[in-house]
């Protein structure tokens, strides 16, 4: 992974605390096919985990706190994602354990790229083996749903075809990629975009797609974001340079796919100087189960 962002370290978390990645994720493809009675959107999207990655330390103890060493600024932290995750955990399990958490956050936050969601995925995969309570892989992915509509795909853990609000999810086989992507400096809000006025919510539902029939491919949010935000429209500029880029989820961050990883590297080196760029590949597998 290239990155000219400069890694944010911080206090060493204690030798005994485990440590595992939480990687981010990228929708290839993204359009909304309808609207439920309560509102939630409903979906078809290709999902696929990335190289880019927030760190997470994990330690149990007996005191049956759940405990945020390292709060975000300007995030409350019984409203953090991982703290929600555990507490949700805990609730539902009757364990009296609690569990002292270490965050390092590598993944832009309000990007589309799934940060949040990815560290509280991997809070309950971590805590059910940590705290041995065996729950499967679907009773997790319940759990998940409760916290958002991404969560499941990243304890589902590999390359997804999703549908419904992003529950519904089947594995799909798709090539090694390599992306770059570009973070404009701009936060997209996405219950705004959900709400516009403009949003398309009729697009044909699909089978199974074909990864190889790529041309038609598109994000159903894409047009309303880039009218709302024009920086995002100049980060899809600068890529279009290279080829037909698209951006990821809700916004902002925009990226671009390449077939080889020495040709996105050298697009990274073109575009990295001016905008907070990356350059990442994609994962066949969440690295928790490796």
């Amino acid at each position: 992974m290239s990155t000219n962002q400069p890694t944010k370290y911080l206090l060493q978390p204690p030798a005994d605390a485990q440590c595992l990645l939480a990687p981010a994720k990228l929708n290839l493809d993204l359009r909304i096919i309808g609207r439920r009675s309560d509102g939630y959107h409903l979906l078809e999207s290709i999902f696929t985990l990335i190289s880019l990655y927030d760190r997470l330390w994990l330690r149990v103890n007996s005191s049956g706190e759940i405990k945020l060493h390292t709060p975000i600024e300007n995030v409350d932290p019984q409203q953090d994602l991982t703290v929600r995750a555990a507490t949700l955990l805990r609730q539902q399990s009757g364990k009296k354990l609690g569990a002292d958490i270490w965050l390092q956050k590598n993944i832009p936050m309000g990007g589309g790229l799934g940060g949040g969601s990815s560290d509280a995925a991997l809070v309950l995969m971590a805590l059910n083996q940590l705290w041995q309570l065996n729950l499967n892989q679907m009773q997790l992915q319940q759990l998940g749903l409760q916290l958002g509509a991404d969560v499941p795909f990243f304890i589902f853990g590999q390359t997804a075809f999703a549908q419904g609000i992003g529950e519904k999810l089947s594995q799909i086989q798709i090539p090694k990629q390599w992306y770059v992507i570009i973070k404009p400096p701009v936060h997209v809000s996405t219950p705004k975009i959900f709400a516009h006025k403009d949003l398309t919510r009729n697009s044909t539902p699909r089978i199974m797609p074909d990864f190889q029939a790529r041309q038609h491919w598109r994000n159903d949010m894409q047009k309303v974001v880039t009218a709302e935000y024009p920086e995002v429209k100049n980060a899809l500029n600068i890529l279009a340079n290279f080829g037909k880029p698209m951006m990821s989820g809700s916004g902002s961050c925009v990226f671009l796919a390449f077939a080889d990883e020495d040709t996105a590297q050298a697009v990274y080196n073109q575009v990295s100087n001016a905008h907070q760029a990356y350059c990442v590949a994609s994962l066949n597998k969440h690295p928790f189960y490796k």
